[in-house]
C-alpha cells in the first residue's frame, strides 16, 4: 500500500487539463518560455482553445438540461499529447483486482497516476448516485491503501474509500480500470502545438465543426440561442424547454454553471483562461499582437460573468440566493475538499427547495429571456471581434 507523501500538485482545476498541469507539476517538467510547470492555460489552448456550443437536452424523469459548451471537446487530451509529442502509458483491464495492481505499481515506482473515474460515484463530489446519471473522469491518484488519495480540481487532497474508488473506476466499461503515465513534452513541438490550438479556436468559431450542425458552435450559436429564448416555434425553444418554473430554474442555473463552475474556478466560460493562454502563446510565437488581442477575450469574460447577474438576478430572491449558493458551494470544494461535504449537502438540500418553489409570472419570463438574449448578442459581438482579431494576428 503507498502514498507518495511528497505529492502536492492542487493547483489544476479542470479534469483533463488539470490533471496533466498536477501530473506534470509533481514531476518536475517545466516549459521552456516560463521555466515552470506547464500551465492549466496552455495546455488547454494546445488542447484546442475555446467554443461556444449550445445543446439542450430533456429525458423522462429528470429536469431538462442546458449544456453551453466553453472549451473544445474535440479529443483534447489525445489531440494534446499528439501536439507536443507526450508519449503516453496506458493501461485498462475489465479485471479489478489488476487493474488495482497497475496502480500499485506505478505509485510503488514513484509516480502518481492518471485515472479515469466515475463522478457521481466519488462521495467527496457531493451528487445523489443515479443509475441514469455517469461521467468518467480524468484525474490523479497519488496514494492508495485503505484509501485512496486524489487529485480531482480541489486545492487540497481528497480521499474516498477503497471500496468507493474501484466502483467509480468500473462503473463504465469505455473506460473501466483506465490508468495513464505520461512521459514529458517534446518542448522543440511548442511553436507548431501552439499555433494549431490557436487555429482550431478561429475554426470552431467560423466553420463548420467537425461533427455536429454549424448552428450549435461558435457564433452562428449565439444567434441561435436567441433565436431559442425569442421565438416559441420549435421543439428546442425555451418556450417548449425551459417553459417555467422547475424547468426555468434548471436553464437558468444551467448558464450559470457551466460557465462558472464546471470545470473552472471562476466566472467567464473559460476565456479568461483562453486569454492566458494567448499571453503565453505571444511570448512562444514572438507575436506582440497576441497579447492585444488577449484583451478582447478577457472583455469577452467579463461579458460572461455579466450574464450570470441577468440568468440569476439580485431583483430575483430566490434566483439571488441560488447564485451565491452555487458560489459557495464551488469555493467550498475548491478550498476544503472533503472537509465542506457536510455544508455542501446542505446547500445542494437548499437549492432542491428553491428549485422547487421558484416560480415568475409570464410577464417575468419574457423580460428575462429577453435580457439573457440581448446579453448573448454582446458577448456574440464581443466574440466576433475577438476571432476576427486572432486571425488577423495569426496572418
Amino acid at each position: 500500500m503507498t502514498v507518495l507523501t511528497d505529492y502536492n500538485a492542487f493547483d489544476g482545476r479542470h479534469w483533463e487539463t488539470g490533471s496533466v498541469h498536477n501530473y506534470y507539476r509533481h514531476g518536475g517538467i517545466v516549459a521552456p518560455h516560463t521555466d515552470e510547470s506547464p500551465s492549466e492555460a496552455l495546455l488547454m489552448g494546445i488542447s484546442g482553445g475555446i467554443v461556444f456550443g449550445y445543446f439542450s437536452f430533456a429525458y423522462s424523469g429528470y429536469d431538462p438540461i442546458l449544456a453551453l459548451l466553453t472549451r473544445n471537446t474535440f479529443d483534447p487530451l489525445e489531440t494534446l499529447f499528439s501536439r507536443l509529442g507526450v508519449v503516453k502509458k496506458v493501461q485498462q483491464t475489465a479485471n479489478a483486482d489488476k487493474g488495482r495492481a497497475n496502480l500499485l505499481s506505478a505509485l510503488e515506482d514513484g509516480s502518481p497516476a492518471i485515472v479515469w473515474a466515475d463522478m457521481w460515484s466519488l462521495p467527496y463530489n457531493g451528487l445523489v448516485y443515479d443509475e441514469g446519471m455517469w461521467g468518467m473522469m480524468p484525474l490523479v491518484v497519488y496514494g492508495l491503501d485503505e484509501e485512496a488519495y486524489i487529485a480531482d480540481r480541489s486545492a487540497v487532497g481528497l480521499r474516498v474509500s477503497a471500496e468507493n474508488f474501484q466502483a467509480a473506476r468500473s462503473r463504465i466499461k469505455k473506460d473501466k480500470h483506465r490508468m495513464m503515465l505520461l512521459e514529458a513534452p517534446d518542448w522543440t513541438m511548442l511553436p507548431i502545438a501552439v499555433t494549431a490550438g490557436i487555429h482550431d479556436t478561429i475554426k470552431l468559431f467560423t466553420e463548420k465543426p467537425p461533427k455536429g450542425s454549424a448552428n450549435n458552435f461558435g457564433l452562428n450559436a449565439y444567434k441561435q440561442w436567441v433565436k431559442l429564448l425569442t421565438k416559441s416555434a420549435g421543439r428546442q425553444s425555451w418556450d417548449k424547454v425551459f417553459p417555467s418554473g422547475i424547468e426555468l430554474f434548471a436553464g437558468l442555473t444551467g448558464i450559470f454553471e457551466r460557465t462558472t463552475t464546471f470545470g473552472q474556478a471562476r466566472c467567464g466560460a473559460d476565456r479568461h483562461t483562453f486569454a492566458d493562454f494567448l499571453a503565453e502563446a505571444s511570448i512562444i510565437l514572438q507575436e506582440a499582437a497576441l497579447r492585444d488581442v488577449s484583451q478582447l477575450f478577457r472583455e469577452s469574460a467579463d461579458a460572461w460573468c455579466a450574464m450570470n447577474q441577468i440568468a440569476l438576478p439580485d431583483e430575483l430572491e430566490i434566483l439571488a440566493e441560488t447564485r451565491r449558493l452555487l458560489l459557495e458551494r464551488q469555493r467550498l470544494f475548491i478550498e476544503k475538499g472533503n472537509a465542506s461535504i457536510e455544508r455542501r449537502t446542505e446547500i445542494s438540500t437548499r437549492l432542491k427547495v428553491l428549485h422547487e418553489a421558484f416560480e415568475l409570472s409570464s410577464a417575468e419570463i419574457s423580460q428575462l429571456k429577453n435580457q439573457i438574449a440581448v446579453q448573448v448578442m454582446v458577448i456574440h459581438d464581443i466574440e466576433q471581434r475577438a476571432i476576427a482579431a486572432l486571425s488577423d494576428a495569426m496572418g
